[in-house]
């Protein structure tokens, strides 16, 4: 195993990773405030891709392809991140409104199942409207590929994890400097208590879904831009992984998501590798299909000797009542 061959395949999960860590995001931000899972988060991933395909191709007709756009693609591909996430926060709202609000005071395994049929309602309804067709994302920008010493890098995967980065930046800015992000953090810390003092539960919850779909947004439009195929159906698969980074950073910790996301990306990358080292040296035949297996194998060791994820602590119920 070359160097080169390791910092290619770092690479590739750094991309990864940023899928998981944005999507991942949605679902610590809302557990550690309301306490519950938003188990249609990953439809919403889904969601806000195909909105930025809608977005795409309006923006496409509107200014023009080739040499005669009027703007240039990467000015299209900002307008089209930011209004797609603005678009999609709304639907996170909705959600958190129809779907969760009337469950708040609800045993926490009703707003799980209802977690599940939105994600379900928002698939169908999908097909419904689109068909089940796989459709394909738009390239606003062209692919340049550099090489670095060996090291075969796309404009687009250097794109993605700093976009990632900068949006995780944002959010900790929003956070951690912002009153709204204080009053998130009190909300966190005690969200019985809280809104006994004047904050508004209702507001603080319904922007914590509209922040975590946008998030979902951004990282739904970058896959479309590194993998420009949407399905139906692509939510279901990121979302579950996104679900078990957001486990192993820790339930409730921002960083340990963004963290756990780009291991849960680089473990998943070089299990390839690795098994293919191990068949060549052992003189085994473990296909690369079981990947995820093996993957997720290291992720329930990792469990095993931090049940509160890598940056969770122990929760006891007593301290909330």
């Amino acid at each position: 195993m070359t160097l080169n061959f390791l910092m290619q395949n770092l690479i590739n999960a750094l991309q990864w990773g940023s899928f998981y860590a944005l999507i991942a995001l949605g679902y610590s931000m809302v557990y550690s405030i309301l306490m519950l899972f938003n188990f249609a988060h990953g439809d919403i991933f889904m969601v806000g891709a195909y909105i930025g395909l809608g977005v795409a191709l309006g923006l496409l007709s509107l200014f023009g392809t080739g040499a005669a756009a009027i703007l240039p693609g990467w000015l299209l591909l900002v307008l089209t991140i930011l209004i797609s996430m603005f678009l999609t926060a709304f639907v996170g709202i909705i959600v958190e409104r129809v779907g969760y609000r009337p469950l708040r005071e609800a045993p926490r395994a009703s707003a799980a199942i209802t977690g599940l049929m939105i994600g379900i309602i928002l698939e169908t309804s999908n097909i419904l409207f689109l068909g089940g067709s796989r459709l394909k994302f738009p390239q606003l920008i062209q692919s340049v590929t550099y090489n670095i010493g060996g090291v075969y890098v796309t404009n687009k995967k250097i794109m993605i994890v700093l976009v990632s980065i900068g949006l995780m930046l944002a959010l900790h800015q929003l956070i951690s400097h912002t009153k709204w992000g204080m009053a998130m953090r009190a909300m966190a810390y005690d969200y019985v208590v809280v809104p006994l003092v004047g904050v508004p539960m209702n507001t603080i919850a319904a922007m914590t879904f509209a922040i975590g779909s946008a998030l979902a947004a951004a990282a739904g439009i970058l896959f479309g831009l590194a993998y420009p195929v949407l399905d139906p159906y692509m939510g279901v698969s990121f979302g579950w992984k996104a679900f078990v980074a957001a486990i192993l950073g820790g339930r409730g910790s921002i960083m340990g998501a963004c963290i756990a996301g780009f291991m849960l990306g680089f473990i998943e990358i070089m299990t390839v590798p690795a098994i293919q080292i191990m068949n060549r040296l052992f003189s085994l035949n473990i296909g690369s299909n079981l990947r995820d297996l093996i993957a997720y194998s290291i992720v329930l060791v990792i469990l095993i000797f931090r049940p509160h994820g890598l940056f969770g602590q122990a929760y006891s119920a007593k301290l909330r009542l």
